[in-house]
């Protein structure tokens, strides 16, 4: 299943910089605003040990991690809305996403002038969600106009649309969040083929200094203070230090730069963990001589759909999956060894997949 989470934020936050530590592909930073005008694009391996464990029994040809796509998009501007910076195109580009990585500025640097003429995270927050309410407010009201034509043709559903809509109007009028409206969850589906973007899950991630990278400073305390979420994901990430570690091709070499400046593991590892947890998603496996792979799923799905994100085919023509549970495989050592001790399960359609289950799919087509 494809996944894309976009970088946001005000233009000389440290964007690309956060981008260049967690991508695969490495992005030009510059210290002039609006320096960007289209988005960068690259795939992040999406950390997991237990692919590795399990190819050390099965020592296949190769280990396919899971993949997130991660989109840099270009610096807001306050105005955006009006086609200020790369306006709508910015706000457009945000409605494909999945998930938001909402970047904050959290450090002084004399060389890098902040597009507001001072460092303060709360205010530049606000710039930004007032920015993306303002867009959805737009979307919502085209959409009641749109359904005004139809009520007076006569179609009574069109209606009930309205009264829905003119909630979350009112809601985004008052600089709130659609996330927050009060409506119902049956009427929510109003708004599901708009991809508004304060519906969509956020991450904040607090851009410090190096000298702030473990226990952030007063920047990253104002910013989650002020909150009104108190469990909104906040990450603290000192995207320079990170993107120079990034850089360092040998292995060993990053664990010793990690252990120094004080960290247990690299931002991009904190950001994808984040990622699954907000759109609750888990990972299975598939584990053969010629590959062993992880896949992304949603909490929930069953075993032919889980079948599907690897090949439609598979979902299609569907009869059974085998599975063995992570922990008993690497406790076992072996297919074999878990179909001795009666822990090789064969499944039906009804099977809710597990987070690292290991599953051999048997279909016909």
């Amino acid at each position: 299943m494809a996944l894309n989470c976009g970088i946001i934020g005000i233009t000389n936050i440290g964007k690309t910089t956060i981008f260049n530590c967690i991508s695969n592909t490495k992005a030009e930073a510059s210290s002039f605003a609006f320096s960007a005008t289209k988005s960068n694009i690259g795939k992040v391996d999406v950390p997991d040990n237990r692919l590795y464990k399990i190819d050390s029994f099965i020592k296949s040809k190769k280990v396919v991690p899971a993949t997130v796509e991660i989109v840099d998009l270009p610096g807001l501007a306050k105005g955006a809305n009006k086609g200020e910076g790369v306006g709508n195109k910015f706000l457009a580009d945000i409605q494909q996403m999945d998930a938001l990585i909402h970047v904050i500025r959290c450090f002084d640097d004399e060389n890098l002038a902040h597009v507001e003429g001072s460092i303060d995270p709360v205010r530049d927050r606000e710039i930004v969600d007032f920015e993306l309410q303002f867009r959805d407010l737009e979307l919502v009201e085209r959409k009641i106009q749109r359904l005004e034509k139809l009520v007076k043709s006569g179609d009574k559903n069109a209606k009930k649309g309205i009264e829905v809509l003119s909630i979350y109007k009112d809601h985004l009028e008052n600089m709130q969040g659609v996330k927050t409206a009060p409506v119902s969850e049956s009427d929510k589906e109003w708004i599901e083929d708009m991809y508004l973007l304060t519906n969509k899950p956020v991450i904040y991630v607090c851009n410090v200094d190096d000298i702030s990278a473990t226990s952030g400073n007063k920047y990253t305390e104002a910013f989650v203070n002020s909150l009104d979420d108190k469990e909104a994901e906040v990450l603290i990430i000192a995207g320079e230090l990170e993107a120079e570690i990034a850089e360092l091709e040998d292995e060993e070499d990053r664990a010793a730069f990690l252990e120094d400046a004080g960290l247990t593991e690299p931002g991009v590892n904190k950001l994808v963990q984040a990622a699954y947890k907000i759109l609750n998603l888990q990972s299975f496996f598939t584990a053969g001589p010629m590959e062993v792979k992880a896949w992304t799923i949603k909490k929930g799905m069953t075993a032919p759909q889980a079948s599907g994100v690897i090949h439609s085919d598979l979902e299609r023509g569907f009869i059974r999956a085998e599975v063995m549970k992570y922990e008993d495989f690497i406790e076992l050592g072996s297919e074999q060894a878990c179909k001795d001790k009666g822990k090789f399960n064969v499944e039906g359609k009804n099977y809710i997949v597990e987070d690292g289950d290991i599953l051999h799919i048997r279909f016909n087509v």
